[in-house]
């Protein structure tokens, strides 16, 4: 019961305001106009609450999956005196009752503005302009890009310095500058300053909606970074005799705190000076990783340091104290997968696949991905030290990757004993009213972009019509951006009321959009279609409309129960 509360209220919240501003557009310029308005409905159906001031009539009815002005003289069948038409919406001139629908939709988009607006001005999280972990043989890495790195700046092609604030300003740089030398002013972990000079390269654009197919990038550079979370090889080893299991995450070292497998590694070259070392962990933080809801736990351990690891540093050391990388253990294997059935147990440390030995879960992976689908795979894993060899046939499974595109692939249910670490963000605000504005304007047009290249990519077949969504879906966004704070919870409704604004412009009849090429189809030829063509098309539109939220609500049911 509390779940279903924390999901339906907020909810009801932002739909609500959303819709009650929608219809507030059309009701203030009917007002306007001096069209008479009959009732203002949040919700159809039977009336749960309602009032009367002047003319109109104002309710909350039961069925909250929208809201309706009526307004007086918009039946076209309907006999209007001499005296009333100066009120009736359809006696007024097409350009009024064109401003009248177009403002429902203006509505939406003027509102989403404020949000974004009010954003900037009580603060924001944005992710910190700093390099996560950078892979030794990439791109990023040969240009000169260290782990840990801090970018400050970047001198344009333009001759333009540019100072960074955030992770995106950093990106949109990269971007924009495909082929062109690009030299970044950076700070080093010991806090020294360098100039790091990059060339972007022409990609795929990583973001489905972008305007552009293709947009610079740096191949390697990321603000990602794996955490310390390690594995524990042999519980005769002296971590595993002092307590420690696979799947904790170190969180401090005597007395150095860490959170990175990098950072990890660095202090494995304390432990040659000690007898023995206090190492603190949380227990059970991959599990609440895996499964929301559970809490991790800190404990500390005192662990022996044997004389193997005197003189070892990074991996080495770690080894020699009884842990080890836990990229190769199984921290899950999937219900009812083929690994299941095959007899993979969470906590397996594989070793091979087909007689070939793996170094890294990206070969694993590779191995799984291009499976030939005429056998199986011979995977090799010791389980309790104890060498284990299991047939595992993988399947094909439809997964929607990063840009909304759904893929066919080889699978066989299994996750590694690896988690990225928090990324480092930082507090957006401004006190500047104008700025406030600014940014405002340029996030609704972004969006606005963004929503509309999605429709374009979707009838395109470049995004799966399986990322439409409905009520579901929108709910499942409001009670996460609820819970986060104010912040997220207003830019989850800003982007659902640029939603609202685009969708409903769409040419379909019974939408504003449908009604404004009536109107717009009145004022070129002079005179309005037939009864019976706009009753037809009005048919046709609510078919079409009825049958998008049923596929919606599919959608949702399949992402949701049956994912």
């Amino acid at each position: 019961m509390a779940n279903l509360f924390s999901y339906v209220v907020p909810l009801i919240i932002m739909l609500g305001v959303l819709i009650f501003v929608h219809e507030l557009g059309h009701f203030l310029v009917a007002k306007y106009y001096k069209v008479r308005v009959e009732v203002f409905s949040l919700g159809f159906g039977k009336k749960l609450v309602s009032f009367r001031r002047g003319d109109t009539e104002y309710c909350i009815s039961a069925v909250p999956l929208g809201g309706y002005v009526k307004m007086f003289g918009d039946d076209p069948s309907a006999d209007i005196s001499d005296a009333d038409r100066q009120a009736s919406f359809l006696h007024k001139p097409v350009g009024q009752r064109i401003a009248v629908v177009l403002a429902g939709p203006l509505m939406n988009l003027f509102f989403a503005f404020l949000l974004y607006t009010a954003i900037s001005m009580i603060g924001e999280k944005a992710i910190f302009p700093g390099l996560g972990d950078i892979e030794p043989k990439s791109a990023a890495a040969a240009a000169g890009f260290r782990s840990g790195d801090t970018l400050l700046s970047v001198n344009e092609p333009t001759g333009k310095t540019q100072k960074f604030a955030t992770w995106t300003e950093v990106d949109k740089v990269i971007q924009a500058n495909p082929d062109s030398k690009l030299d970044f002013s950076v700070q080093r972990a010991d806090g020294n300053v360098e100039v790091v000079s990059a060339v972007p390269k022409l990609i795929p654009n990583p973001f489905i909606l972008g305007f552009k197919k293709e947009v610079g990038g740096i191949e390697g550079l990321s603000f990602m970074s794996r955490s310390s979370t390690i594995a524990v090889s042999s519980l005769e080893g002296p971590a595993g005799k002092a307590g420690l299991r696979t799947g904790d995450t170190i969180t401090k070292i005597g007395a150095t705190p860490l959170q990175k497998w990098r950072e990890l590694l660095v202090a494995a070259g304390t432990f040659a000076d000690q007898s023995e070392v206090t190492i603190t962990v949380q227990r059970g933080l991959l599990e609440s990783f895996l499964n929301e809801g559970s809490e991790p736990k800190t404990l500390e351990f005192k662990v022996a340091v044997p004389a193997s690891a005197k003189g070892k540093t990074g991996l080495d050391a770690l080894k020699a104290m009884g842990f080890d990388d836990p990229e190769l253990y199984l921290a899950s294997v999937e219900k009812g997968s083929p690994a299941m059935k095959a007899g993979l147990l969470p906590g397996d440390l594989l070793q091979s696949i087909d007689g070939k030995p793996v170094a890294k879960f990206e070969e694993v992976m590779s191995a799984i991905r291009t499976f030939k689908g005429d056998s199986s795979l011979q995977f090799s894993v010791l389980r309790d030290s104890k060498p284990v060899e299991i047939s595992v046939v993988p399947n094909v499974k439809k997964r929607m990757n990063g840009n909304g595109q759904e893929e066919s692939r080889f699978e066989v249910g299994i996750r590694p004993m690896i988690i990225d670490d928090n990324v480092k963000t930082v507090d957006l605000t401004t006190g500047n009213i104008l700025e406030a504005v600014e940014r405002g304007i340029v996030r609704s047009a972004e969006t606005s972009g963004q929503v509309m290249m999605g429709l374009v990519r979707l009838f395109q077949g470049e995004v799966s019509s399986k990322n439409v969504g409905g009520f579901l879906s929108i709910g499942q966004m409001a009670k996460t951006s609820w819970g986060r704070g104010a912040s997220d919870f207003l830019f989850a409704m800003a982007m659902i009321s640029i939603n609202l604004f685009i969708l409903n412009l769409l040419p379909v009849p019974v939408l504003d959009g449908g009604h404004l090429i009536f109107y717009t189809i009145e004022a070129v030829r002079g005179a309005p279609l037939s009864m019976q063509k706009m009753e037809f098309a009005q048919r046709i539109g609510a078919a079409l409309l009825v049958g998008l939220m049923v596929f919606a609500l599919f959608n949702d049911v399949s992402r949701i129960w049956f994912k």
